[in-house]
This record gives C-alpha cells, structure tokens and sequence, in this order.
C-alpha cells in the first residue's frame, strides 16, 4: 500500500502538493510579533534576479562608481570644496571687493563681477604659475610652470614617503623634518669639502645625506624598541636638535662661507650637483626622477617584499606579529632606519638640486612638515604620495605666480593645502555634502578607521 503523503523532494516519491507546501512552511516560519508585518513576510518573497534580466550598461556602471564615496571620488571633491572656500577667502580678504558689497542691493551686479573677476584671476594665474602659461612665448617660457612645480615636488615625495611608510609600520614620524636637516648638512659637507670626480662626488653626497637622514631616524627607531619610549615624542625633540645644530655649524671655520659675513656655508661644488633636465634656464632638476623610482621602490618593498609584509605585519598588531614569529624590535628600528634615509634623500635634493647651493638657517623650509600633509592625503600609499606631493608642488609654483600677479597672500596657498587635507580626513563630511552613496563611503571610512 502506498504513502499517501510521499516525502518531498524523494527523486523516486510524487511532489508534494501545494498545499502541503503551504503547510510546510506554515510550520517552519516563525510568527511575527503582533503590528509587525515586514517580518512575517516569508523568506521565498525575496526573488533572485531572473537569468534573462538585462545587465546595466557600462556607461551606467561607471556613473554608478564615478558617484560612490571612492578614494578618487572623495580627493577630487575635497579638492574643490578647498577652491571654494579658498574662493570665499579671496572676496573677504580684497577690500575693493568688499566694498561693492556693502550697496549689493542696490547693484548687485558690481559684487558679482568684482568677486568673479578676483577669483577667476588668482585662480587663472595659480594655473598658469604651476602648469601652462597660454601666452607665454619661447620654448623656457611654456616649461616654466611645469618646471617649478616638478622642482618643488621632487624633497616633498621623499618626506611624504618617510612619512608614509613609518605610518605603515605602525609609527608616527614626525621627525622628517629633523632627518631631512642633518641629511642636508652631510650632503652640503660632503658636497664641498671632497674633492671628486662629478658622477662620484654626486653618489657621495646623496649617500652621505641619506647615511645622515638614517642615522637620525636610528636613535628613535632604537628608543622605541628598546625602552617602548613614544616616537612622537622623540621625533619632535630631536627636530630641534637638528635646528640649532644646523645654525651652530654654519658659522663654523671650514664651513662658512669666508667671503661672506652672515649665516652661509660655502657653495656646493657643481660636480655634485644634480644634472638639469631642461637646460640651465630651468630649475627642475634629476631629483625627480629619483623620485620617482624611490617611489617605485617602497611600493615593491612594502607590497612585494618579506621586509614589506613584516613590516605592515608589525604595523596593523605588533601583539600578533610577534606571536607569528616577526621580531617587532627588528622592524621598528628598520621602519625609522628607511624612513629616516628617505627624508635625508629629500634634504639632499635642497641643497644638490637646484633649490640652493648652500647652507643656510632655512634652507630646510618646511619639507618635513610638508610631508606628513603629503603622506595623508596620498593615504600612506606611495603612488598616491607622489601625486599629493605632484600637487602640494603645484600649490606652491602657482603660489608664487598668484602672489606676484594677483596680489593674493602667498599664505592663502598654506590655508588651500590645509583645506584639502581637512576634507580628505573627513570623508564623511564631503559624502553628506555631495550625497555620495552610503555603502561606498562606508568602506571607505572603514578603511581609514585601520590605518588606510
């Protein structure tokens, strides 16, 4: 005698009925507190998407991420947020322009103008002093925009890279500028006291101010390792350690310059000089090409070396990294060795590349600083370091150029780069003004919230 009620889903047993489905998952399905409806609904309403459905297009995938909270999405629009509020700075800080303000009602079309006038021109010389100058005639005419900002760019991707890649192993170098100093000192020395041949006395100097940049990231690194003393605060002391000793040996017999009374080493010789890339005329020098491989090179050693995973190891849990076998004492004194030899590499190209050719009590500027806003704003990844250094150089050129031509303060461009920054560390903020997809954003702060 057969079963009247055949199990379902038996290959050699009758389907089930609808009905007994029905009961089936009358029995399986939880029931839903009393109001609530959406919870009752049963699991099979949730359709897959049919096979036949039609696929988005590629144009609309692509507006689809091109509007997502991405990593290019969030810069680009940071970028603009800063040129607005930069633009809003401009009208306030011009008189003449503010006093078309103060009869707006009566002819509002004098504060328009004048406002657009103002920030049109700073902007339009900001480009043409960091890019192309459109009425610029002669073949240096048309490089020099190009040409100062490649100059500017190549000590700030040595510093972003110093700072970035301390950051990756779990440090906060504030020291760069510091290493950048005393590898400035030891390349301007050796730079002028050996005499020796041109291509040898260049390496000499670049090794000797990356020897000297390591040197000064070796004593925190070893601090940190052996006595768990905090970076920060080493890194920061030992910045003015590096200062007055650079103001002190200036002034020294062998070093000052005899010719002169203040405060200036003697020159570099030019066999240790950086070769220009683009003549005499222009300053851009090969240290951005040095740049550029360096970059090339910490890209490979944190992504494709031992060394490198080790070193990210250490830098996202010191705890389990030591349980896996890493040394972690052994990478933090690496990770400052390296990152200090970066930043003495940026000092180097101060006073070996077209910058200067001396020593003085600022020829450092701010490059270390620089670089830890280069560092965060290319996200501690080395590409993404050289574009933010590619940029800061351009802020800096076009500066010069908005300063000279459109009377704007050169510390406007600080407050641009300060802005940029700002909106970057705060993707949030960009993706609630824009309304940036909530999902994307999402993941991105995630990202950030592990060291990005």
């Amino acid at each position: 005698m057969s079963n009247p009620n055949p199990v379902s889903g038996s290959p050699d047993k009758e389907p089930a009925t609808e009905a007994q489905e029905a009961q089936s998952e009358a029995r399986t399905t939880p029931t839903a507190p009393a109001g609530d409806t959406e919870r009752a609904v049963p699991a099979t309403a949730t359709k897959a998407p049919a096979p036949d459905e039609p696929r988005p297009s590629l144009g609309r995938l692509f507006l689809d991420n091109l509007w997502a909270a991405n990593t290019v999405t969030v810069t680009v629009l940071a970028v603009l947020l800063a040129m607005l509020v930069g633009a809003v700075l401009i009208i306030v800080s011009d008189p003449e322009v503010l006093a078309t303000y103060g009869y707006i009602t009566a002819r509002p079309a004098d504060a328009i103008n004048s406002s657009w006038t103002v920030v049109s021109e700073a902007y339009a010389n900001l480009f043409k002093g960091a890019i192309f100058d459109p009425d610029a005639t002669g073949f240096t005419a048309a490089l020099s925009p190009i040409s100062e900002t490649l100059t500017y760019t190549a000590p700030l991707v040595f510093t972003g890279l110093s700072v970035a890649l301390a950051f990756r192993g779990g440090l906060f170098n504030i020291g760069a500028q510091g290493q950048a100093t005393i590898g400035v000192i030891l390349a301007a020395v050796a730079g002028f006291a050996l005499p020796l041949p041109p291509v040898v006395h260049l390496l000499v100097a670049l090794i000797a101010g990356a020897a000297g940049g390591a040197l000064w990231g070796f004593i925190p690194g070893i601090l940190k390792a052996r006595t768990g003393a905090h970076e920060v605060i080493n890194t920061i002391m030992l910045n003015y350690v590096a200062v007055y000793f650079l103001s002190w040996i200036i002034v020294q017999n062998g070093v000052q310059n005899p010719n002169r009374s203040d405060a200036i080493s003697k020159p570099v010789e030019s066999s240790a000089q950086l070769p220009r890339l683009l003549g005499d005329n222009l300053r851009v020098h090969a240290g951005i090409l040095l740049a550029v491989l360096v970059t090339w090179f910490v890209a490979w050693l944190l992504n494709r070396s031992t060394l490198g995973f080790e070193l990210r190891a250490v830098g996202e849990n010191p705890n389990a990294a030591r349980t896996a076998g890493i040394s972690v004492t052994k990478a933090y004194v690496l990770v400052m060795v390296i990152s200090g030899l970066l930043a003495g590499l940026g000092g180097s190209n101060m006073v070996l590349g077209s910058t200067a050719d001396a020593l003085t009590p600022l020829v450092i500027a701010q490059i270390g600083f620089d670089g830890i806003l280069v560092a965060l704003l290319g996200r501690v990844k080395p590409w993404g370091v050289l574009l933010a250094a590619l940029l800061f150089g351009a802020l800096q050129a076009g500066g010069n150029r908005m300063q000279s031509y459109s009377g704007i303060s050169l510390e406007l461009v600080t407050v641009l780069q300060a802005l940029i920054v700002i909106f970057i560390a705060a993707p949030a903020l960009v993706k609630a003004i824009f309304q940036l997809r909530a999902a994307r954003a999402a993941r991105l702060q995630t990202s950030l919230a592990k060291g990005w």
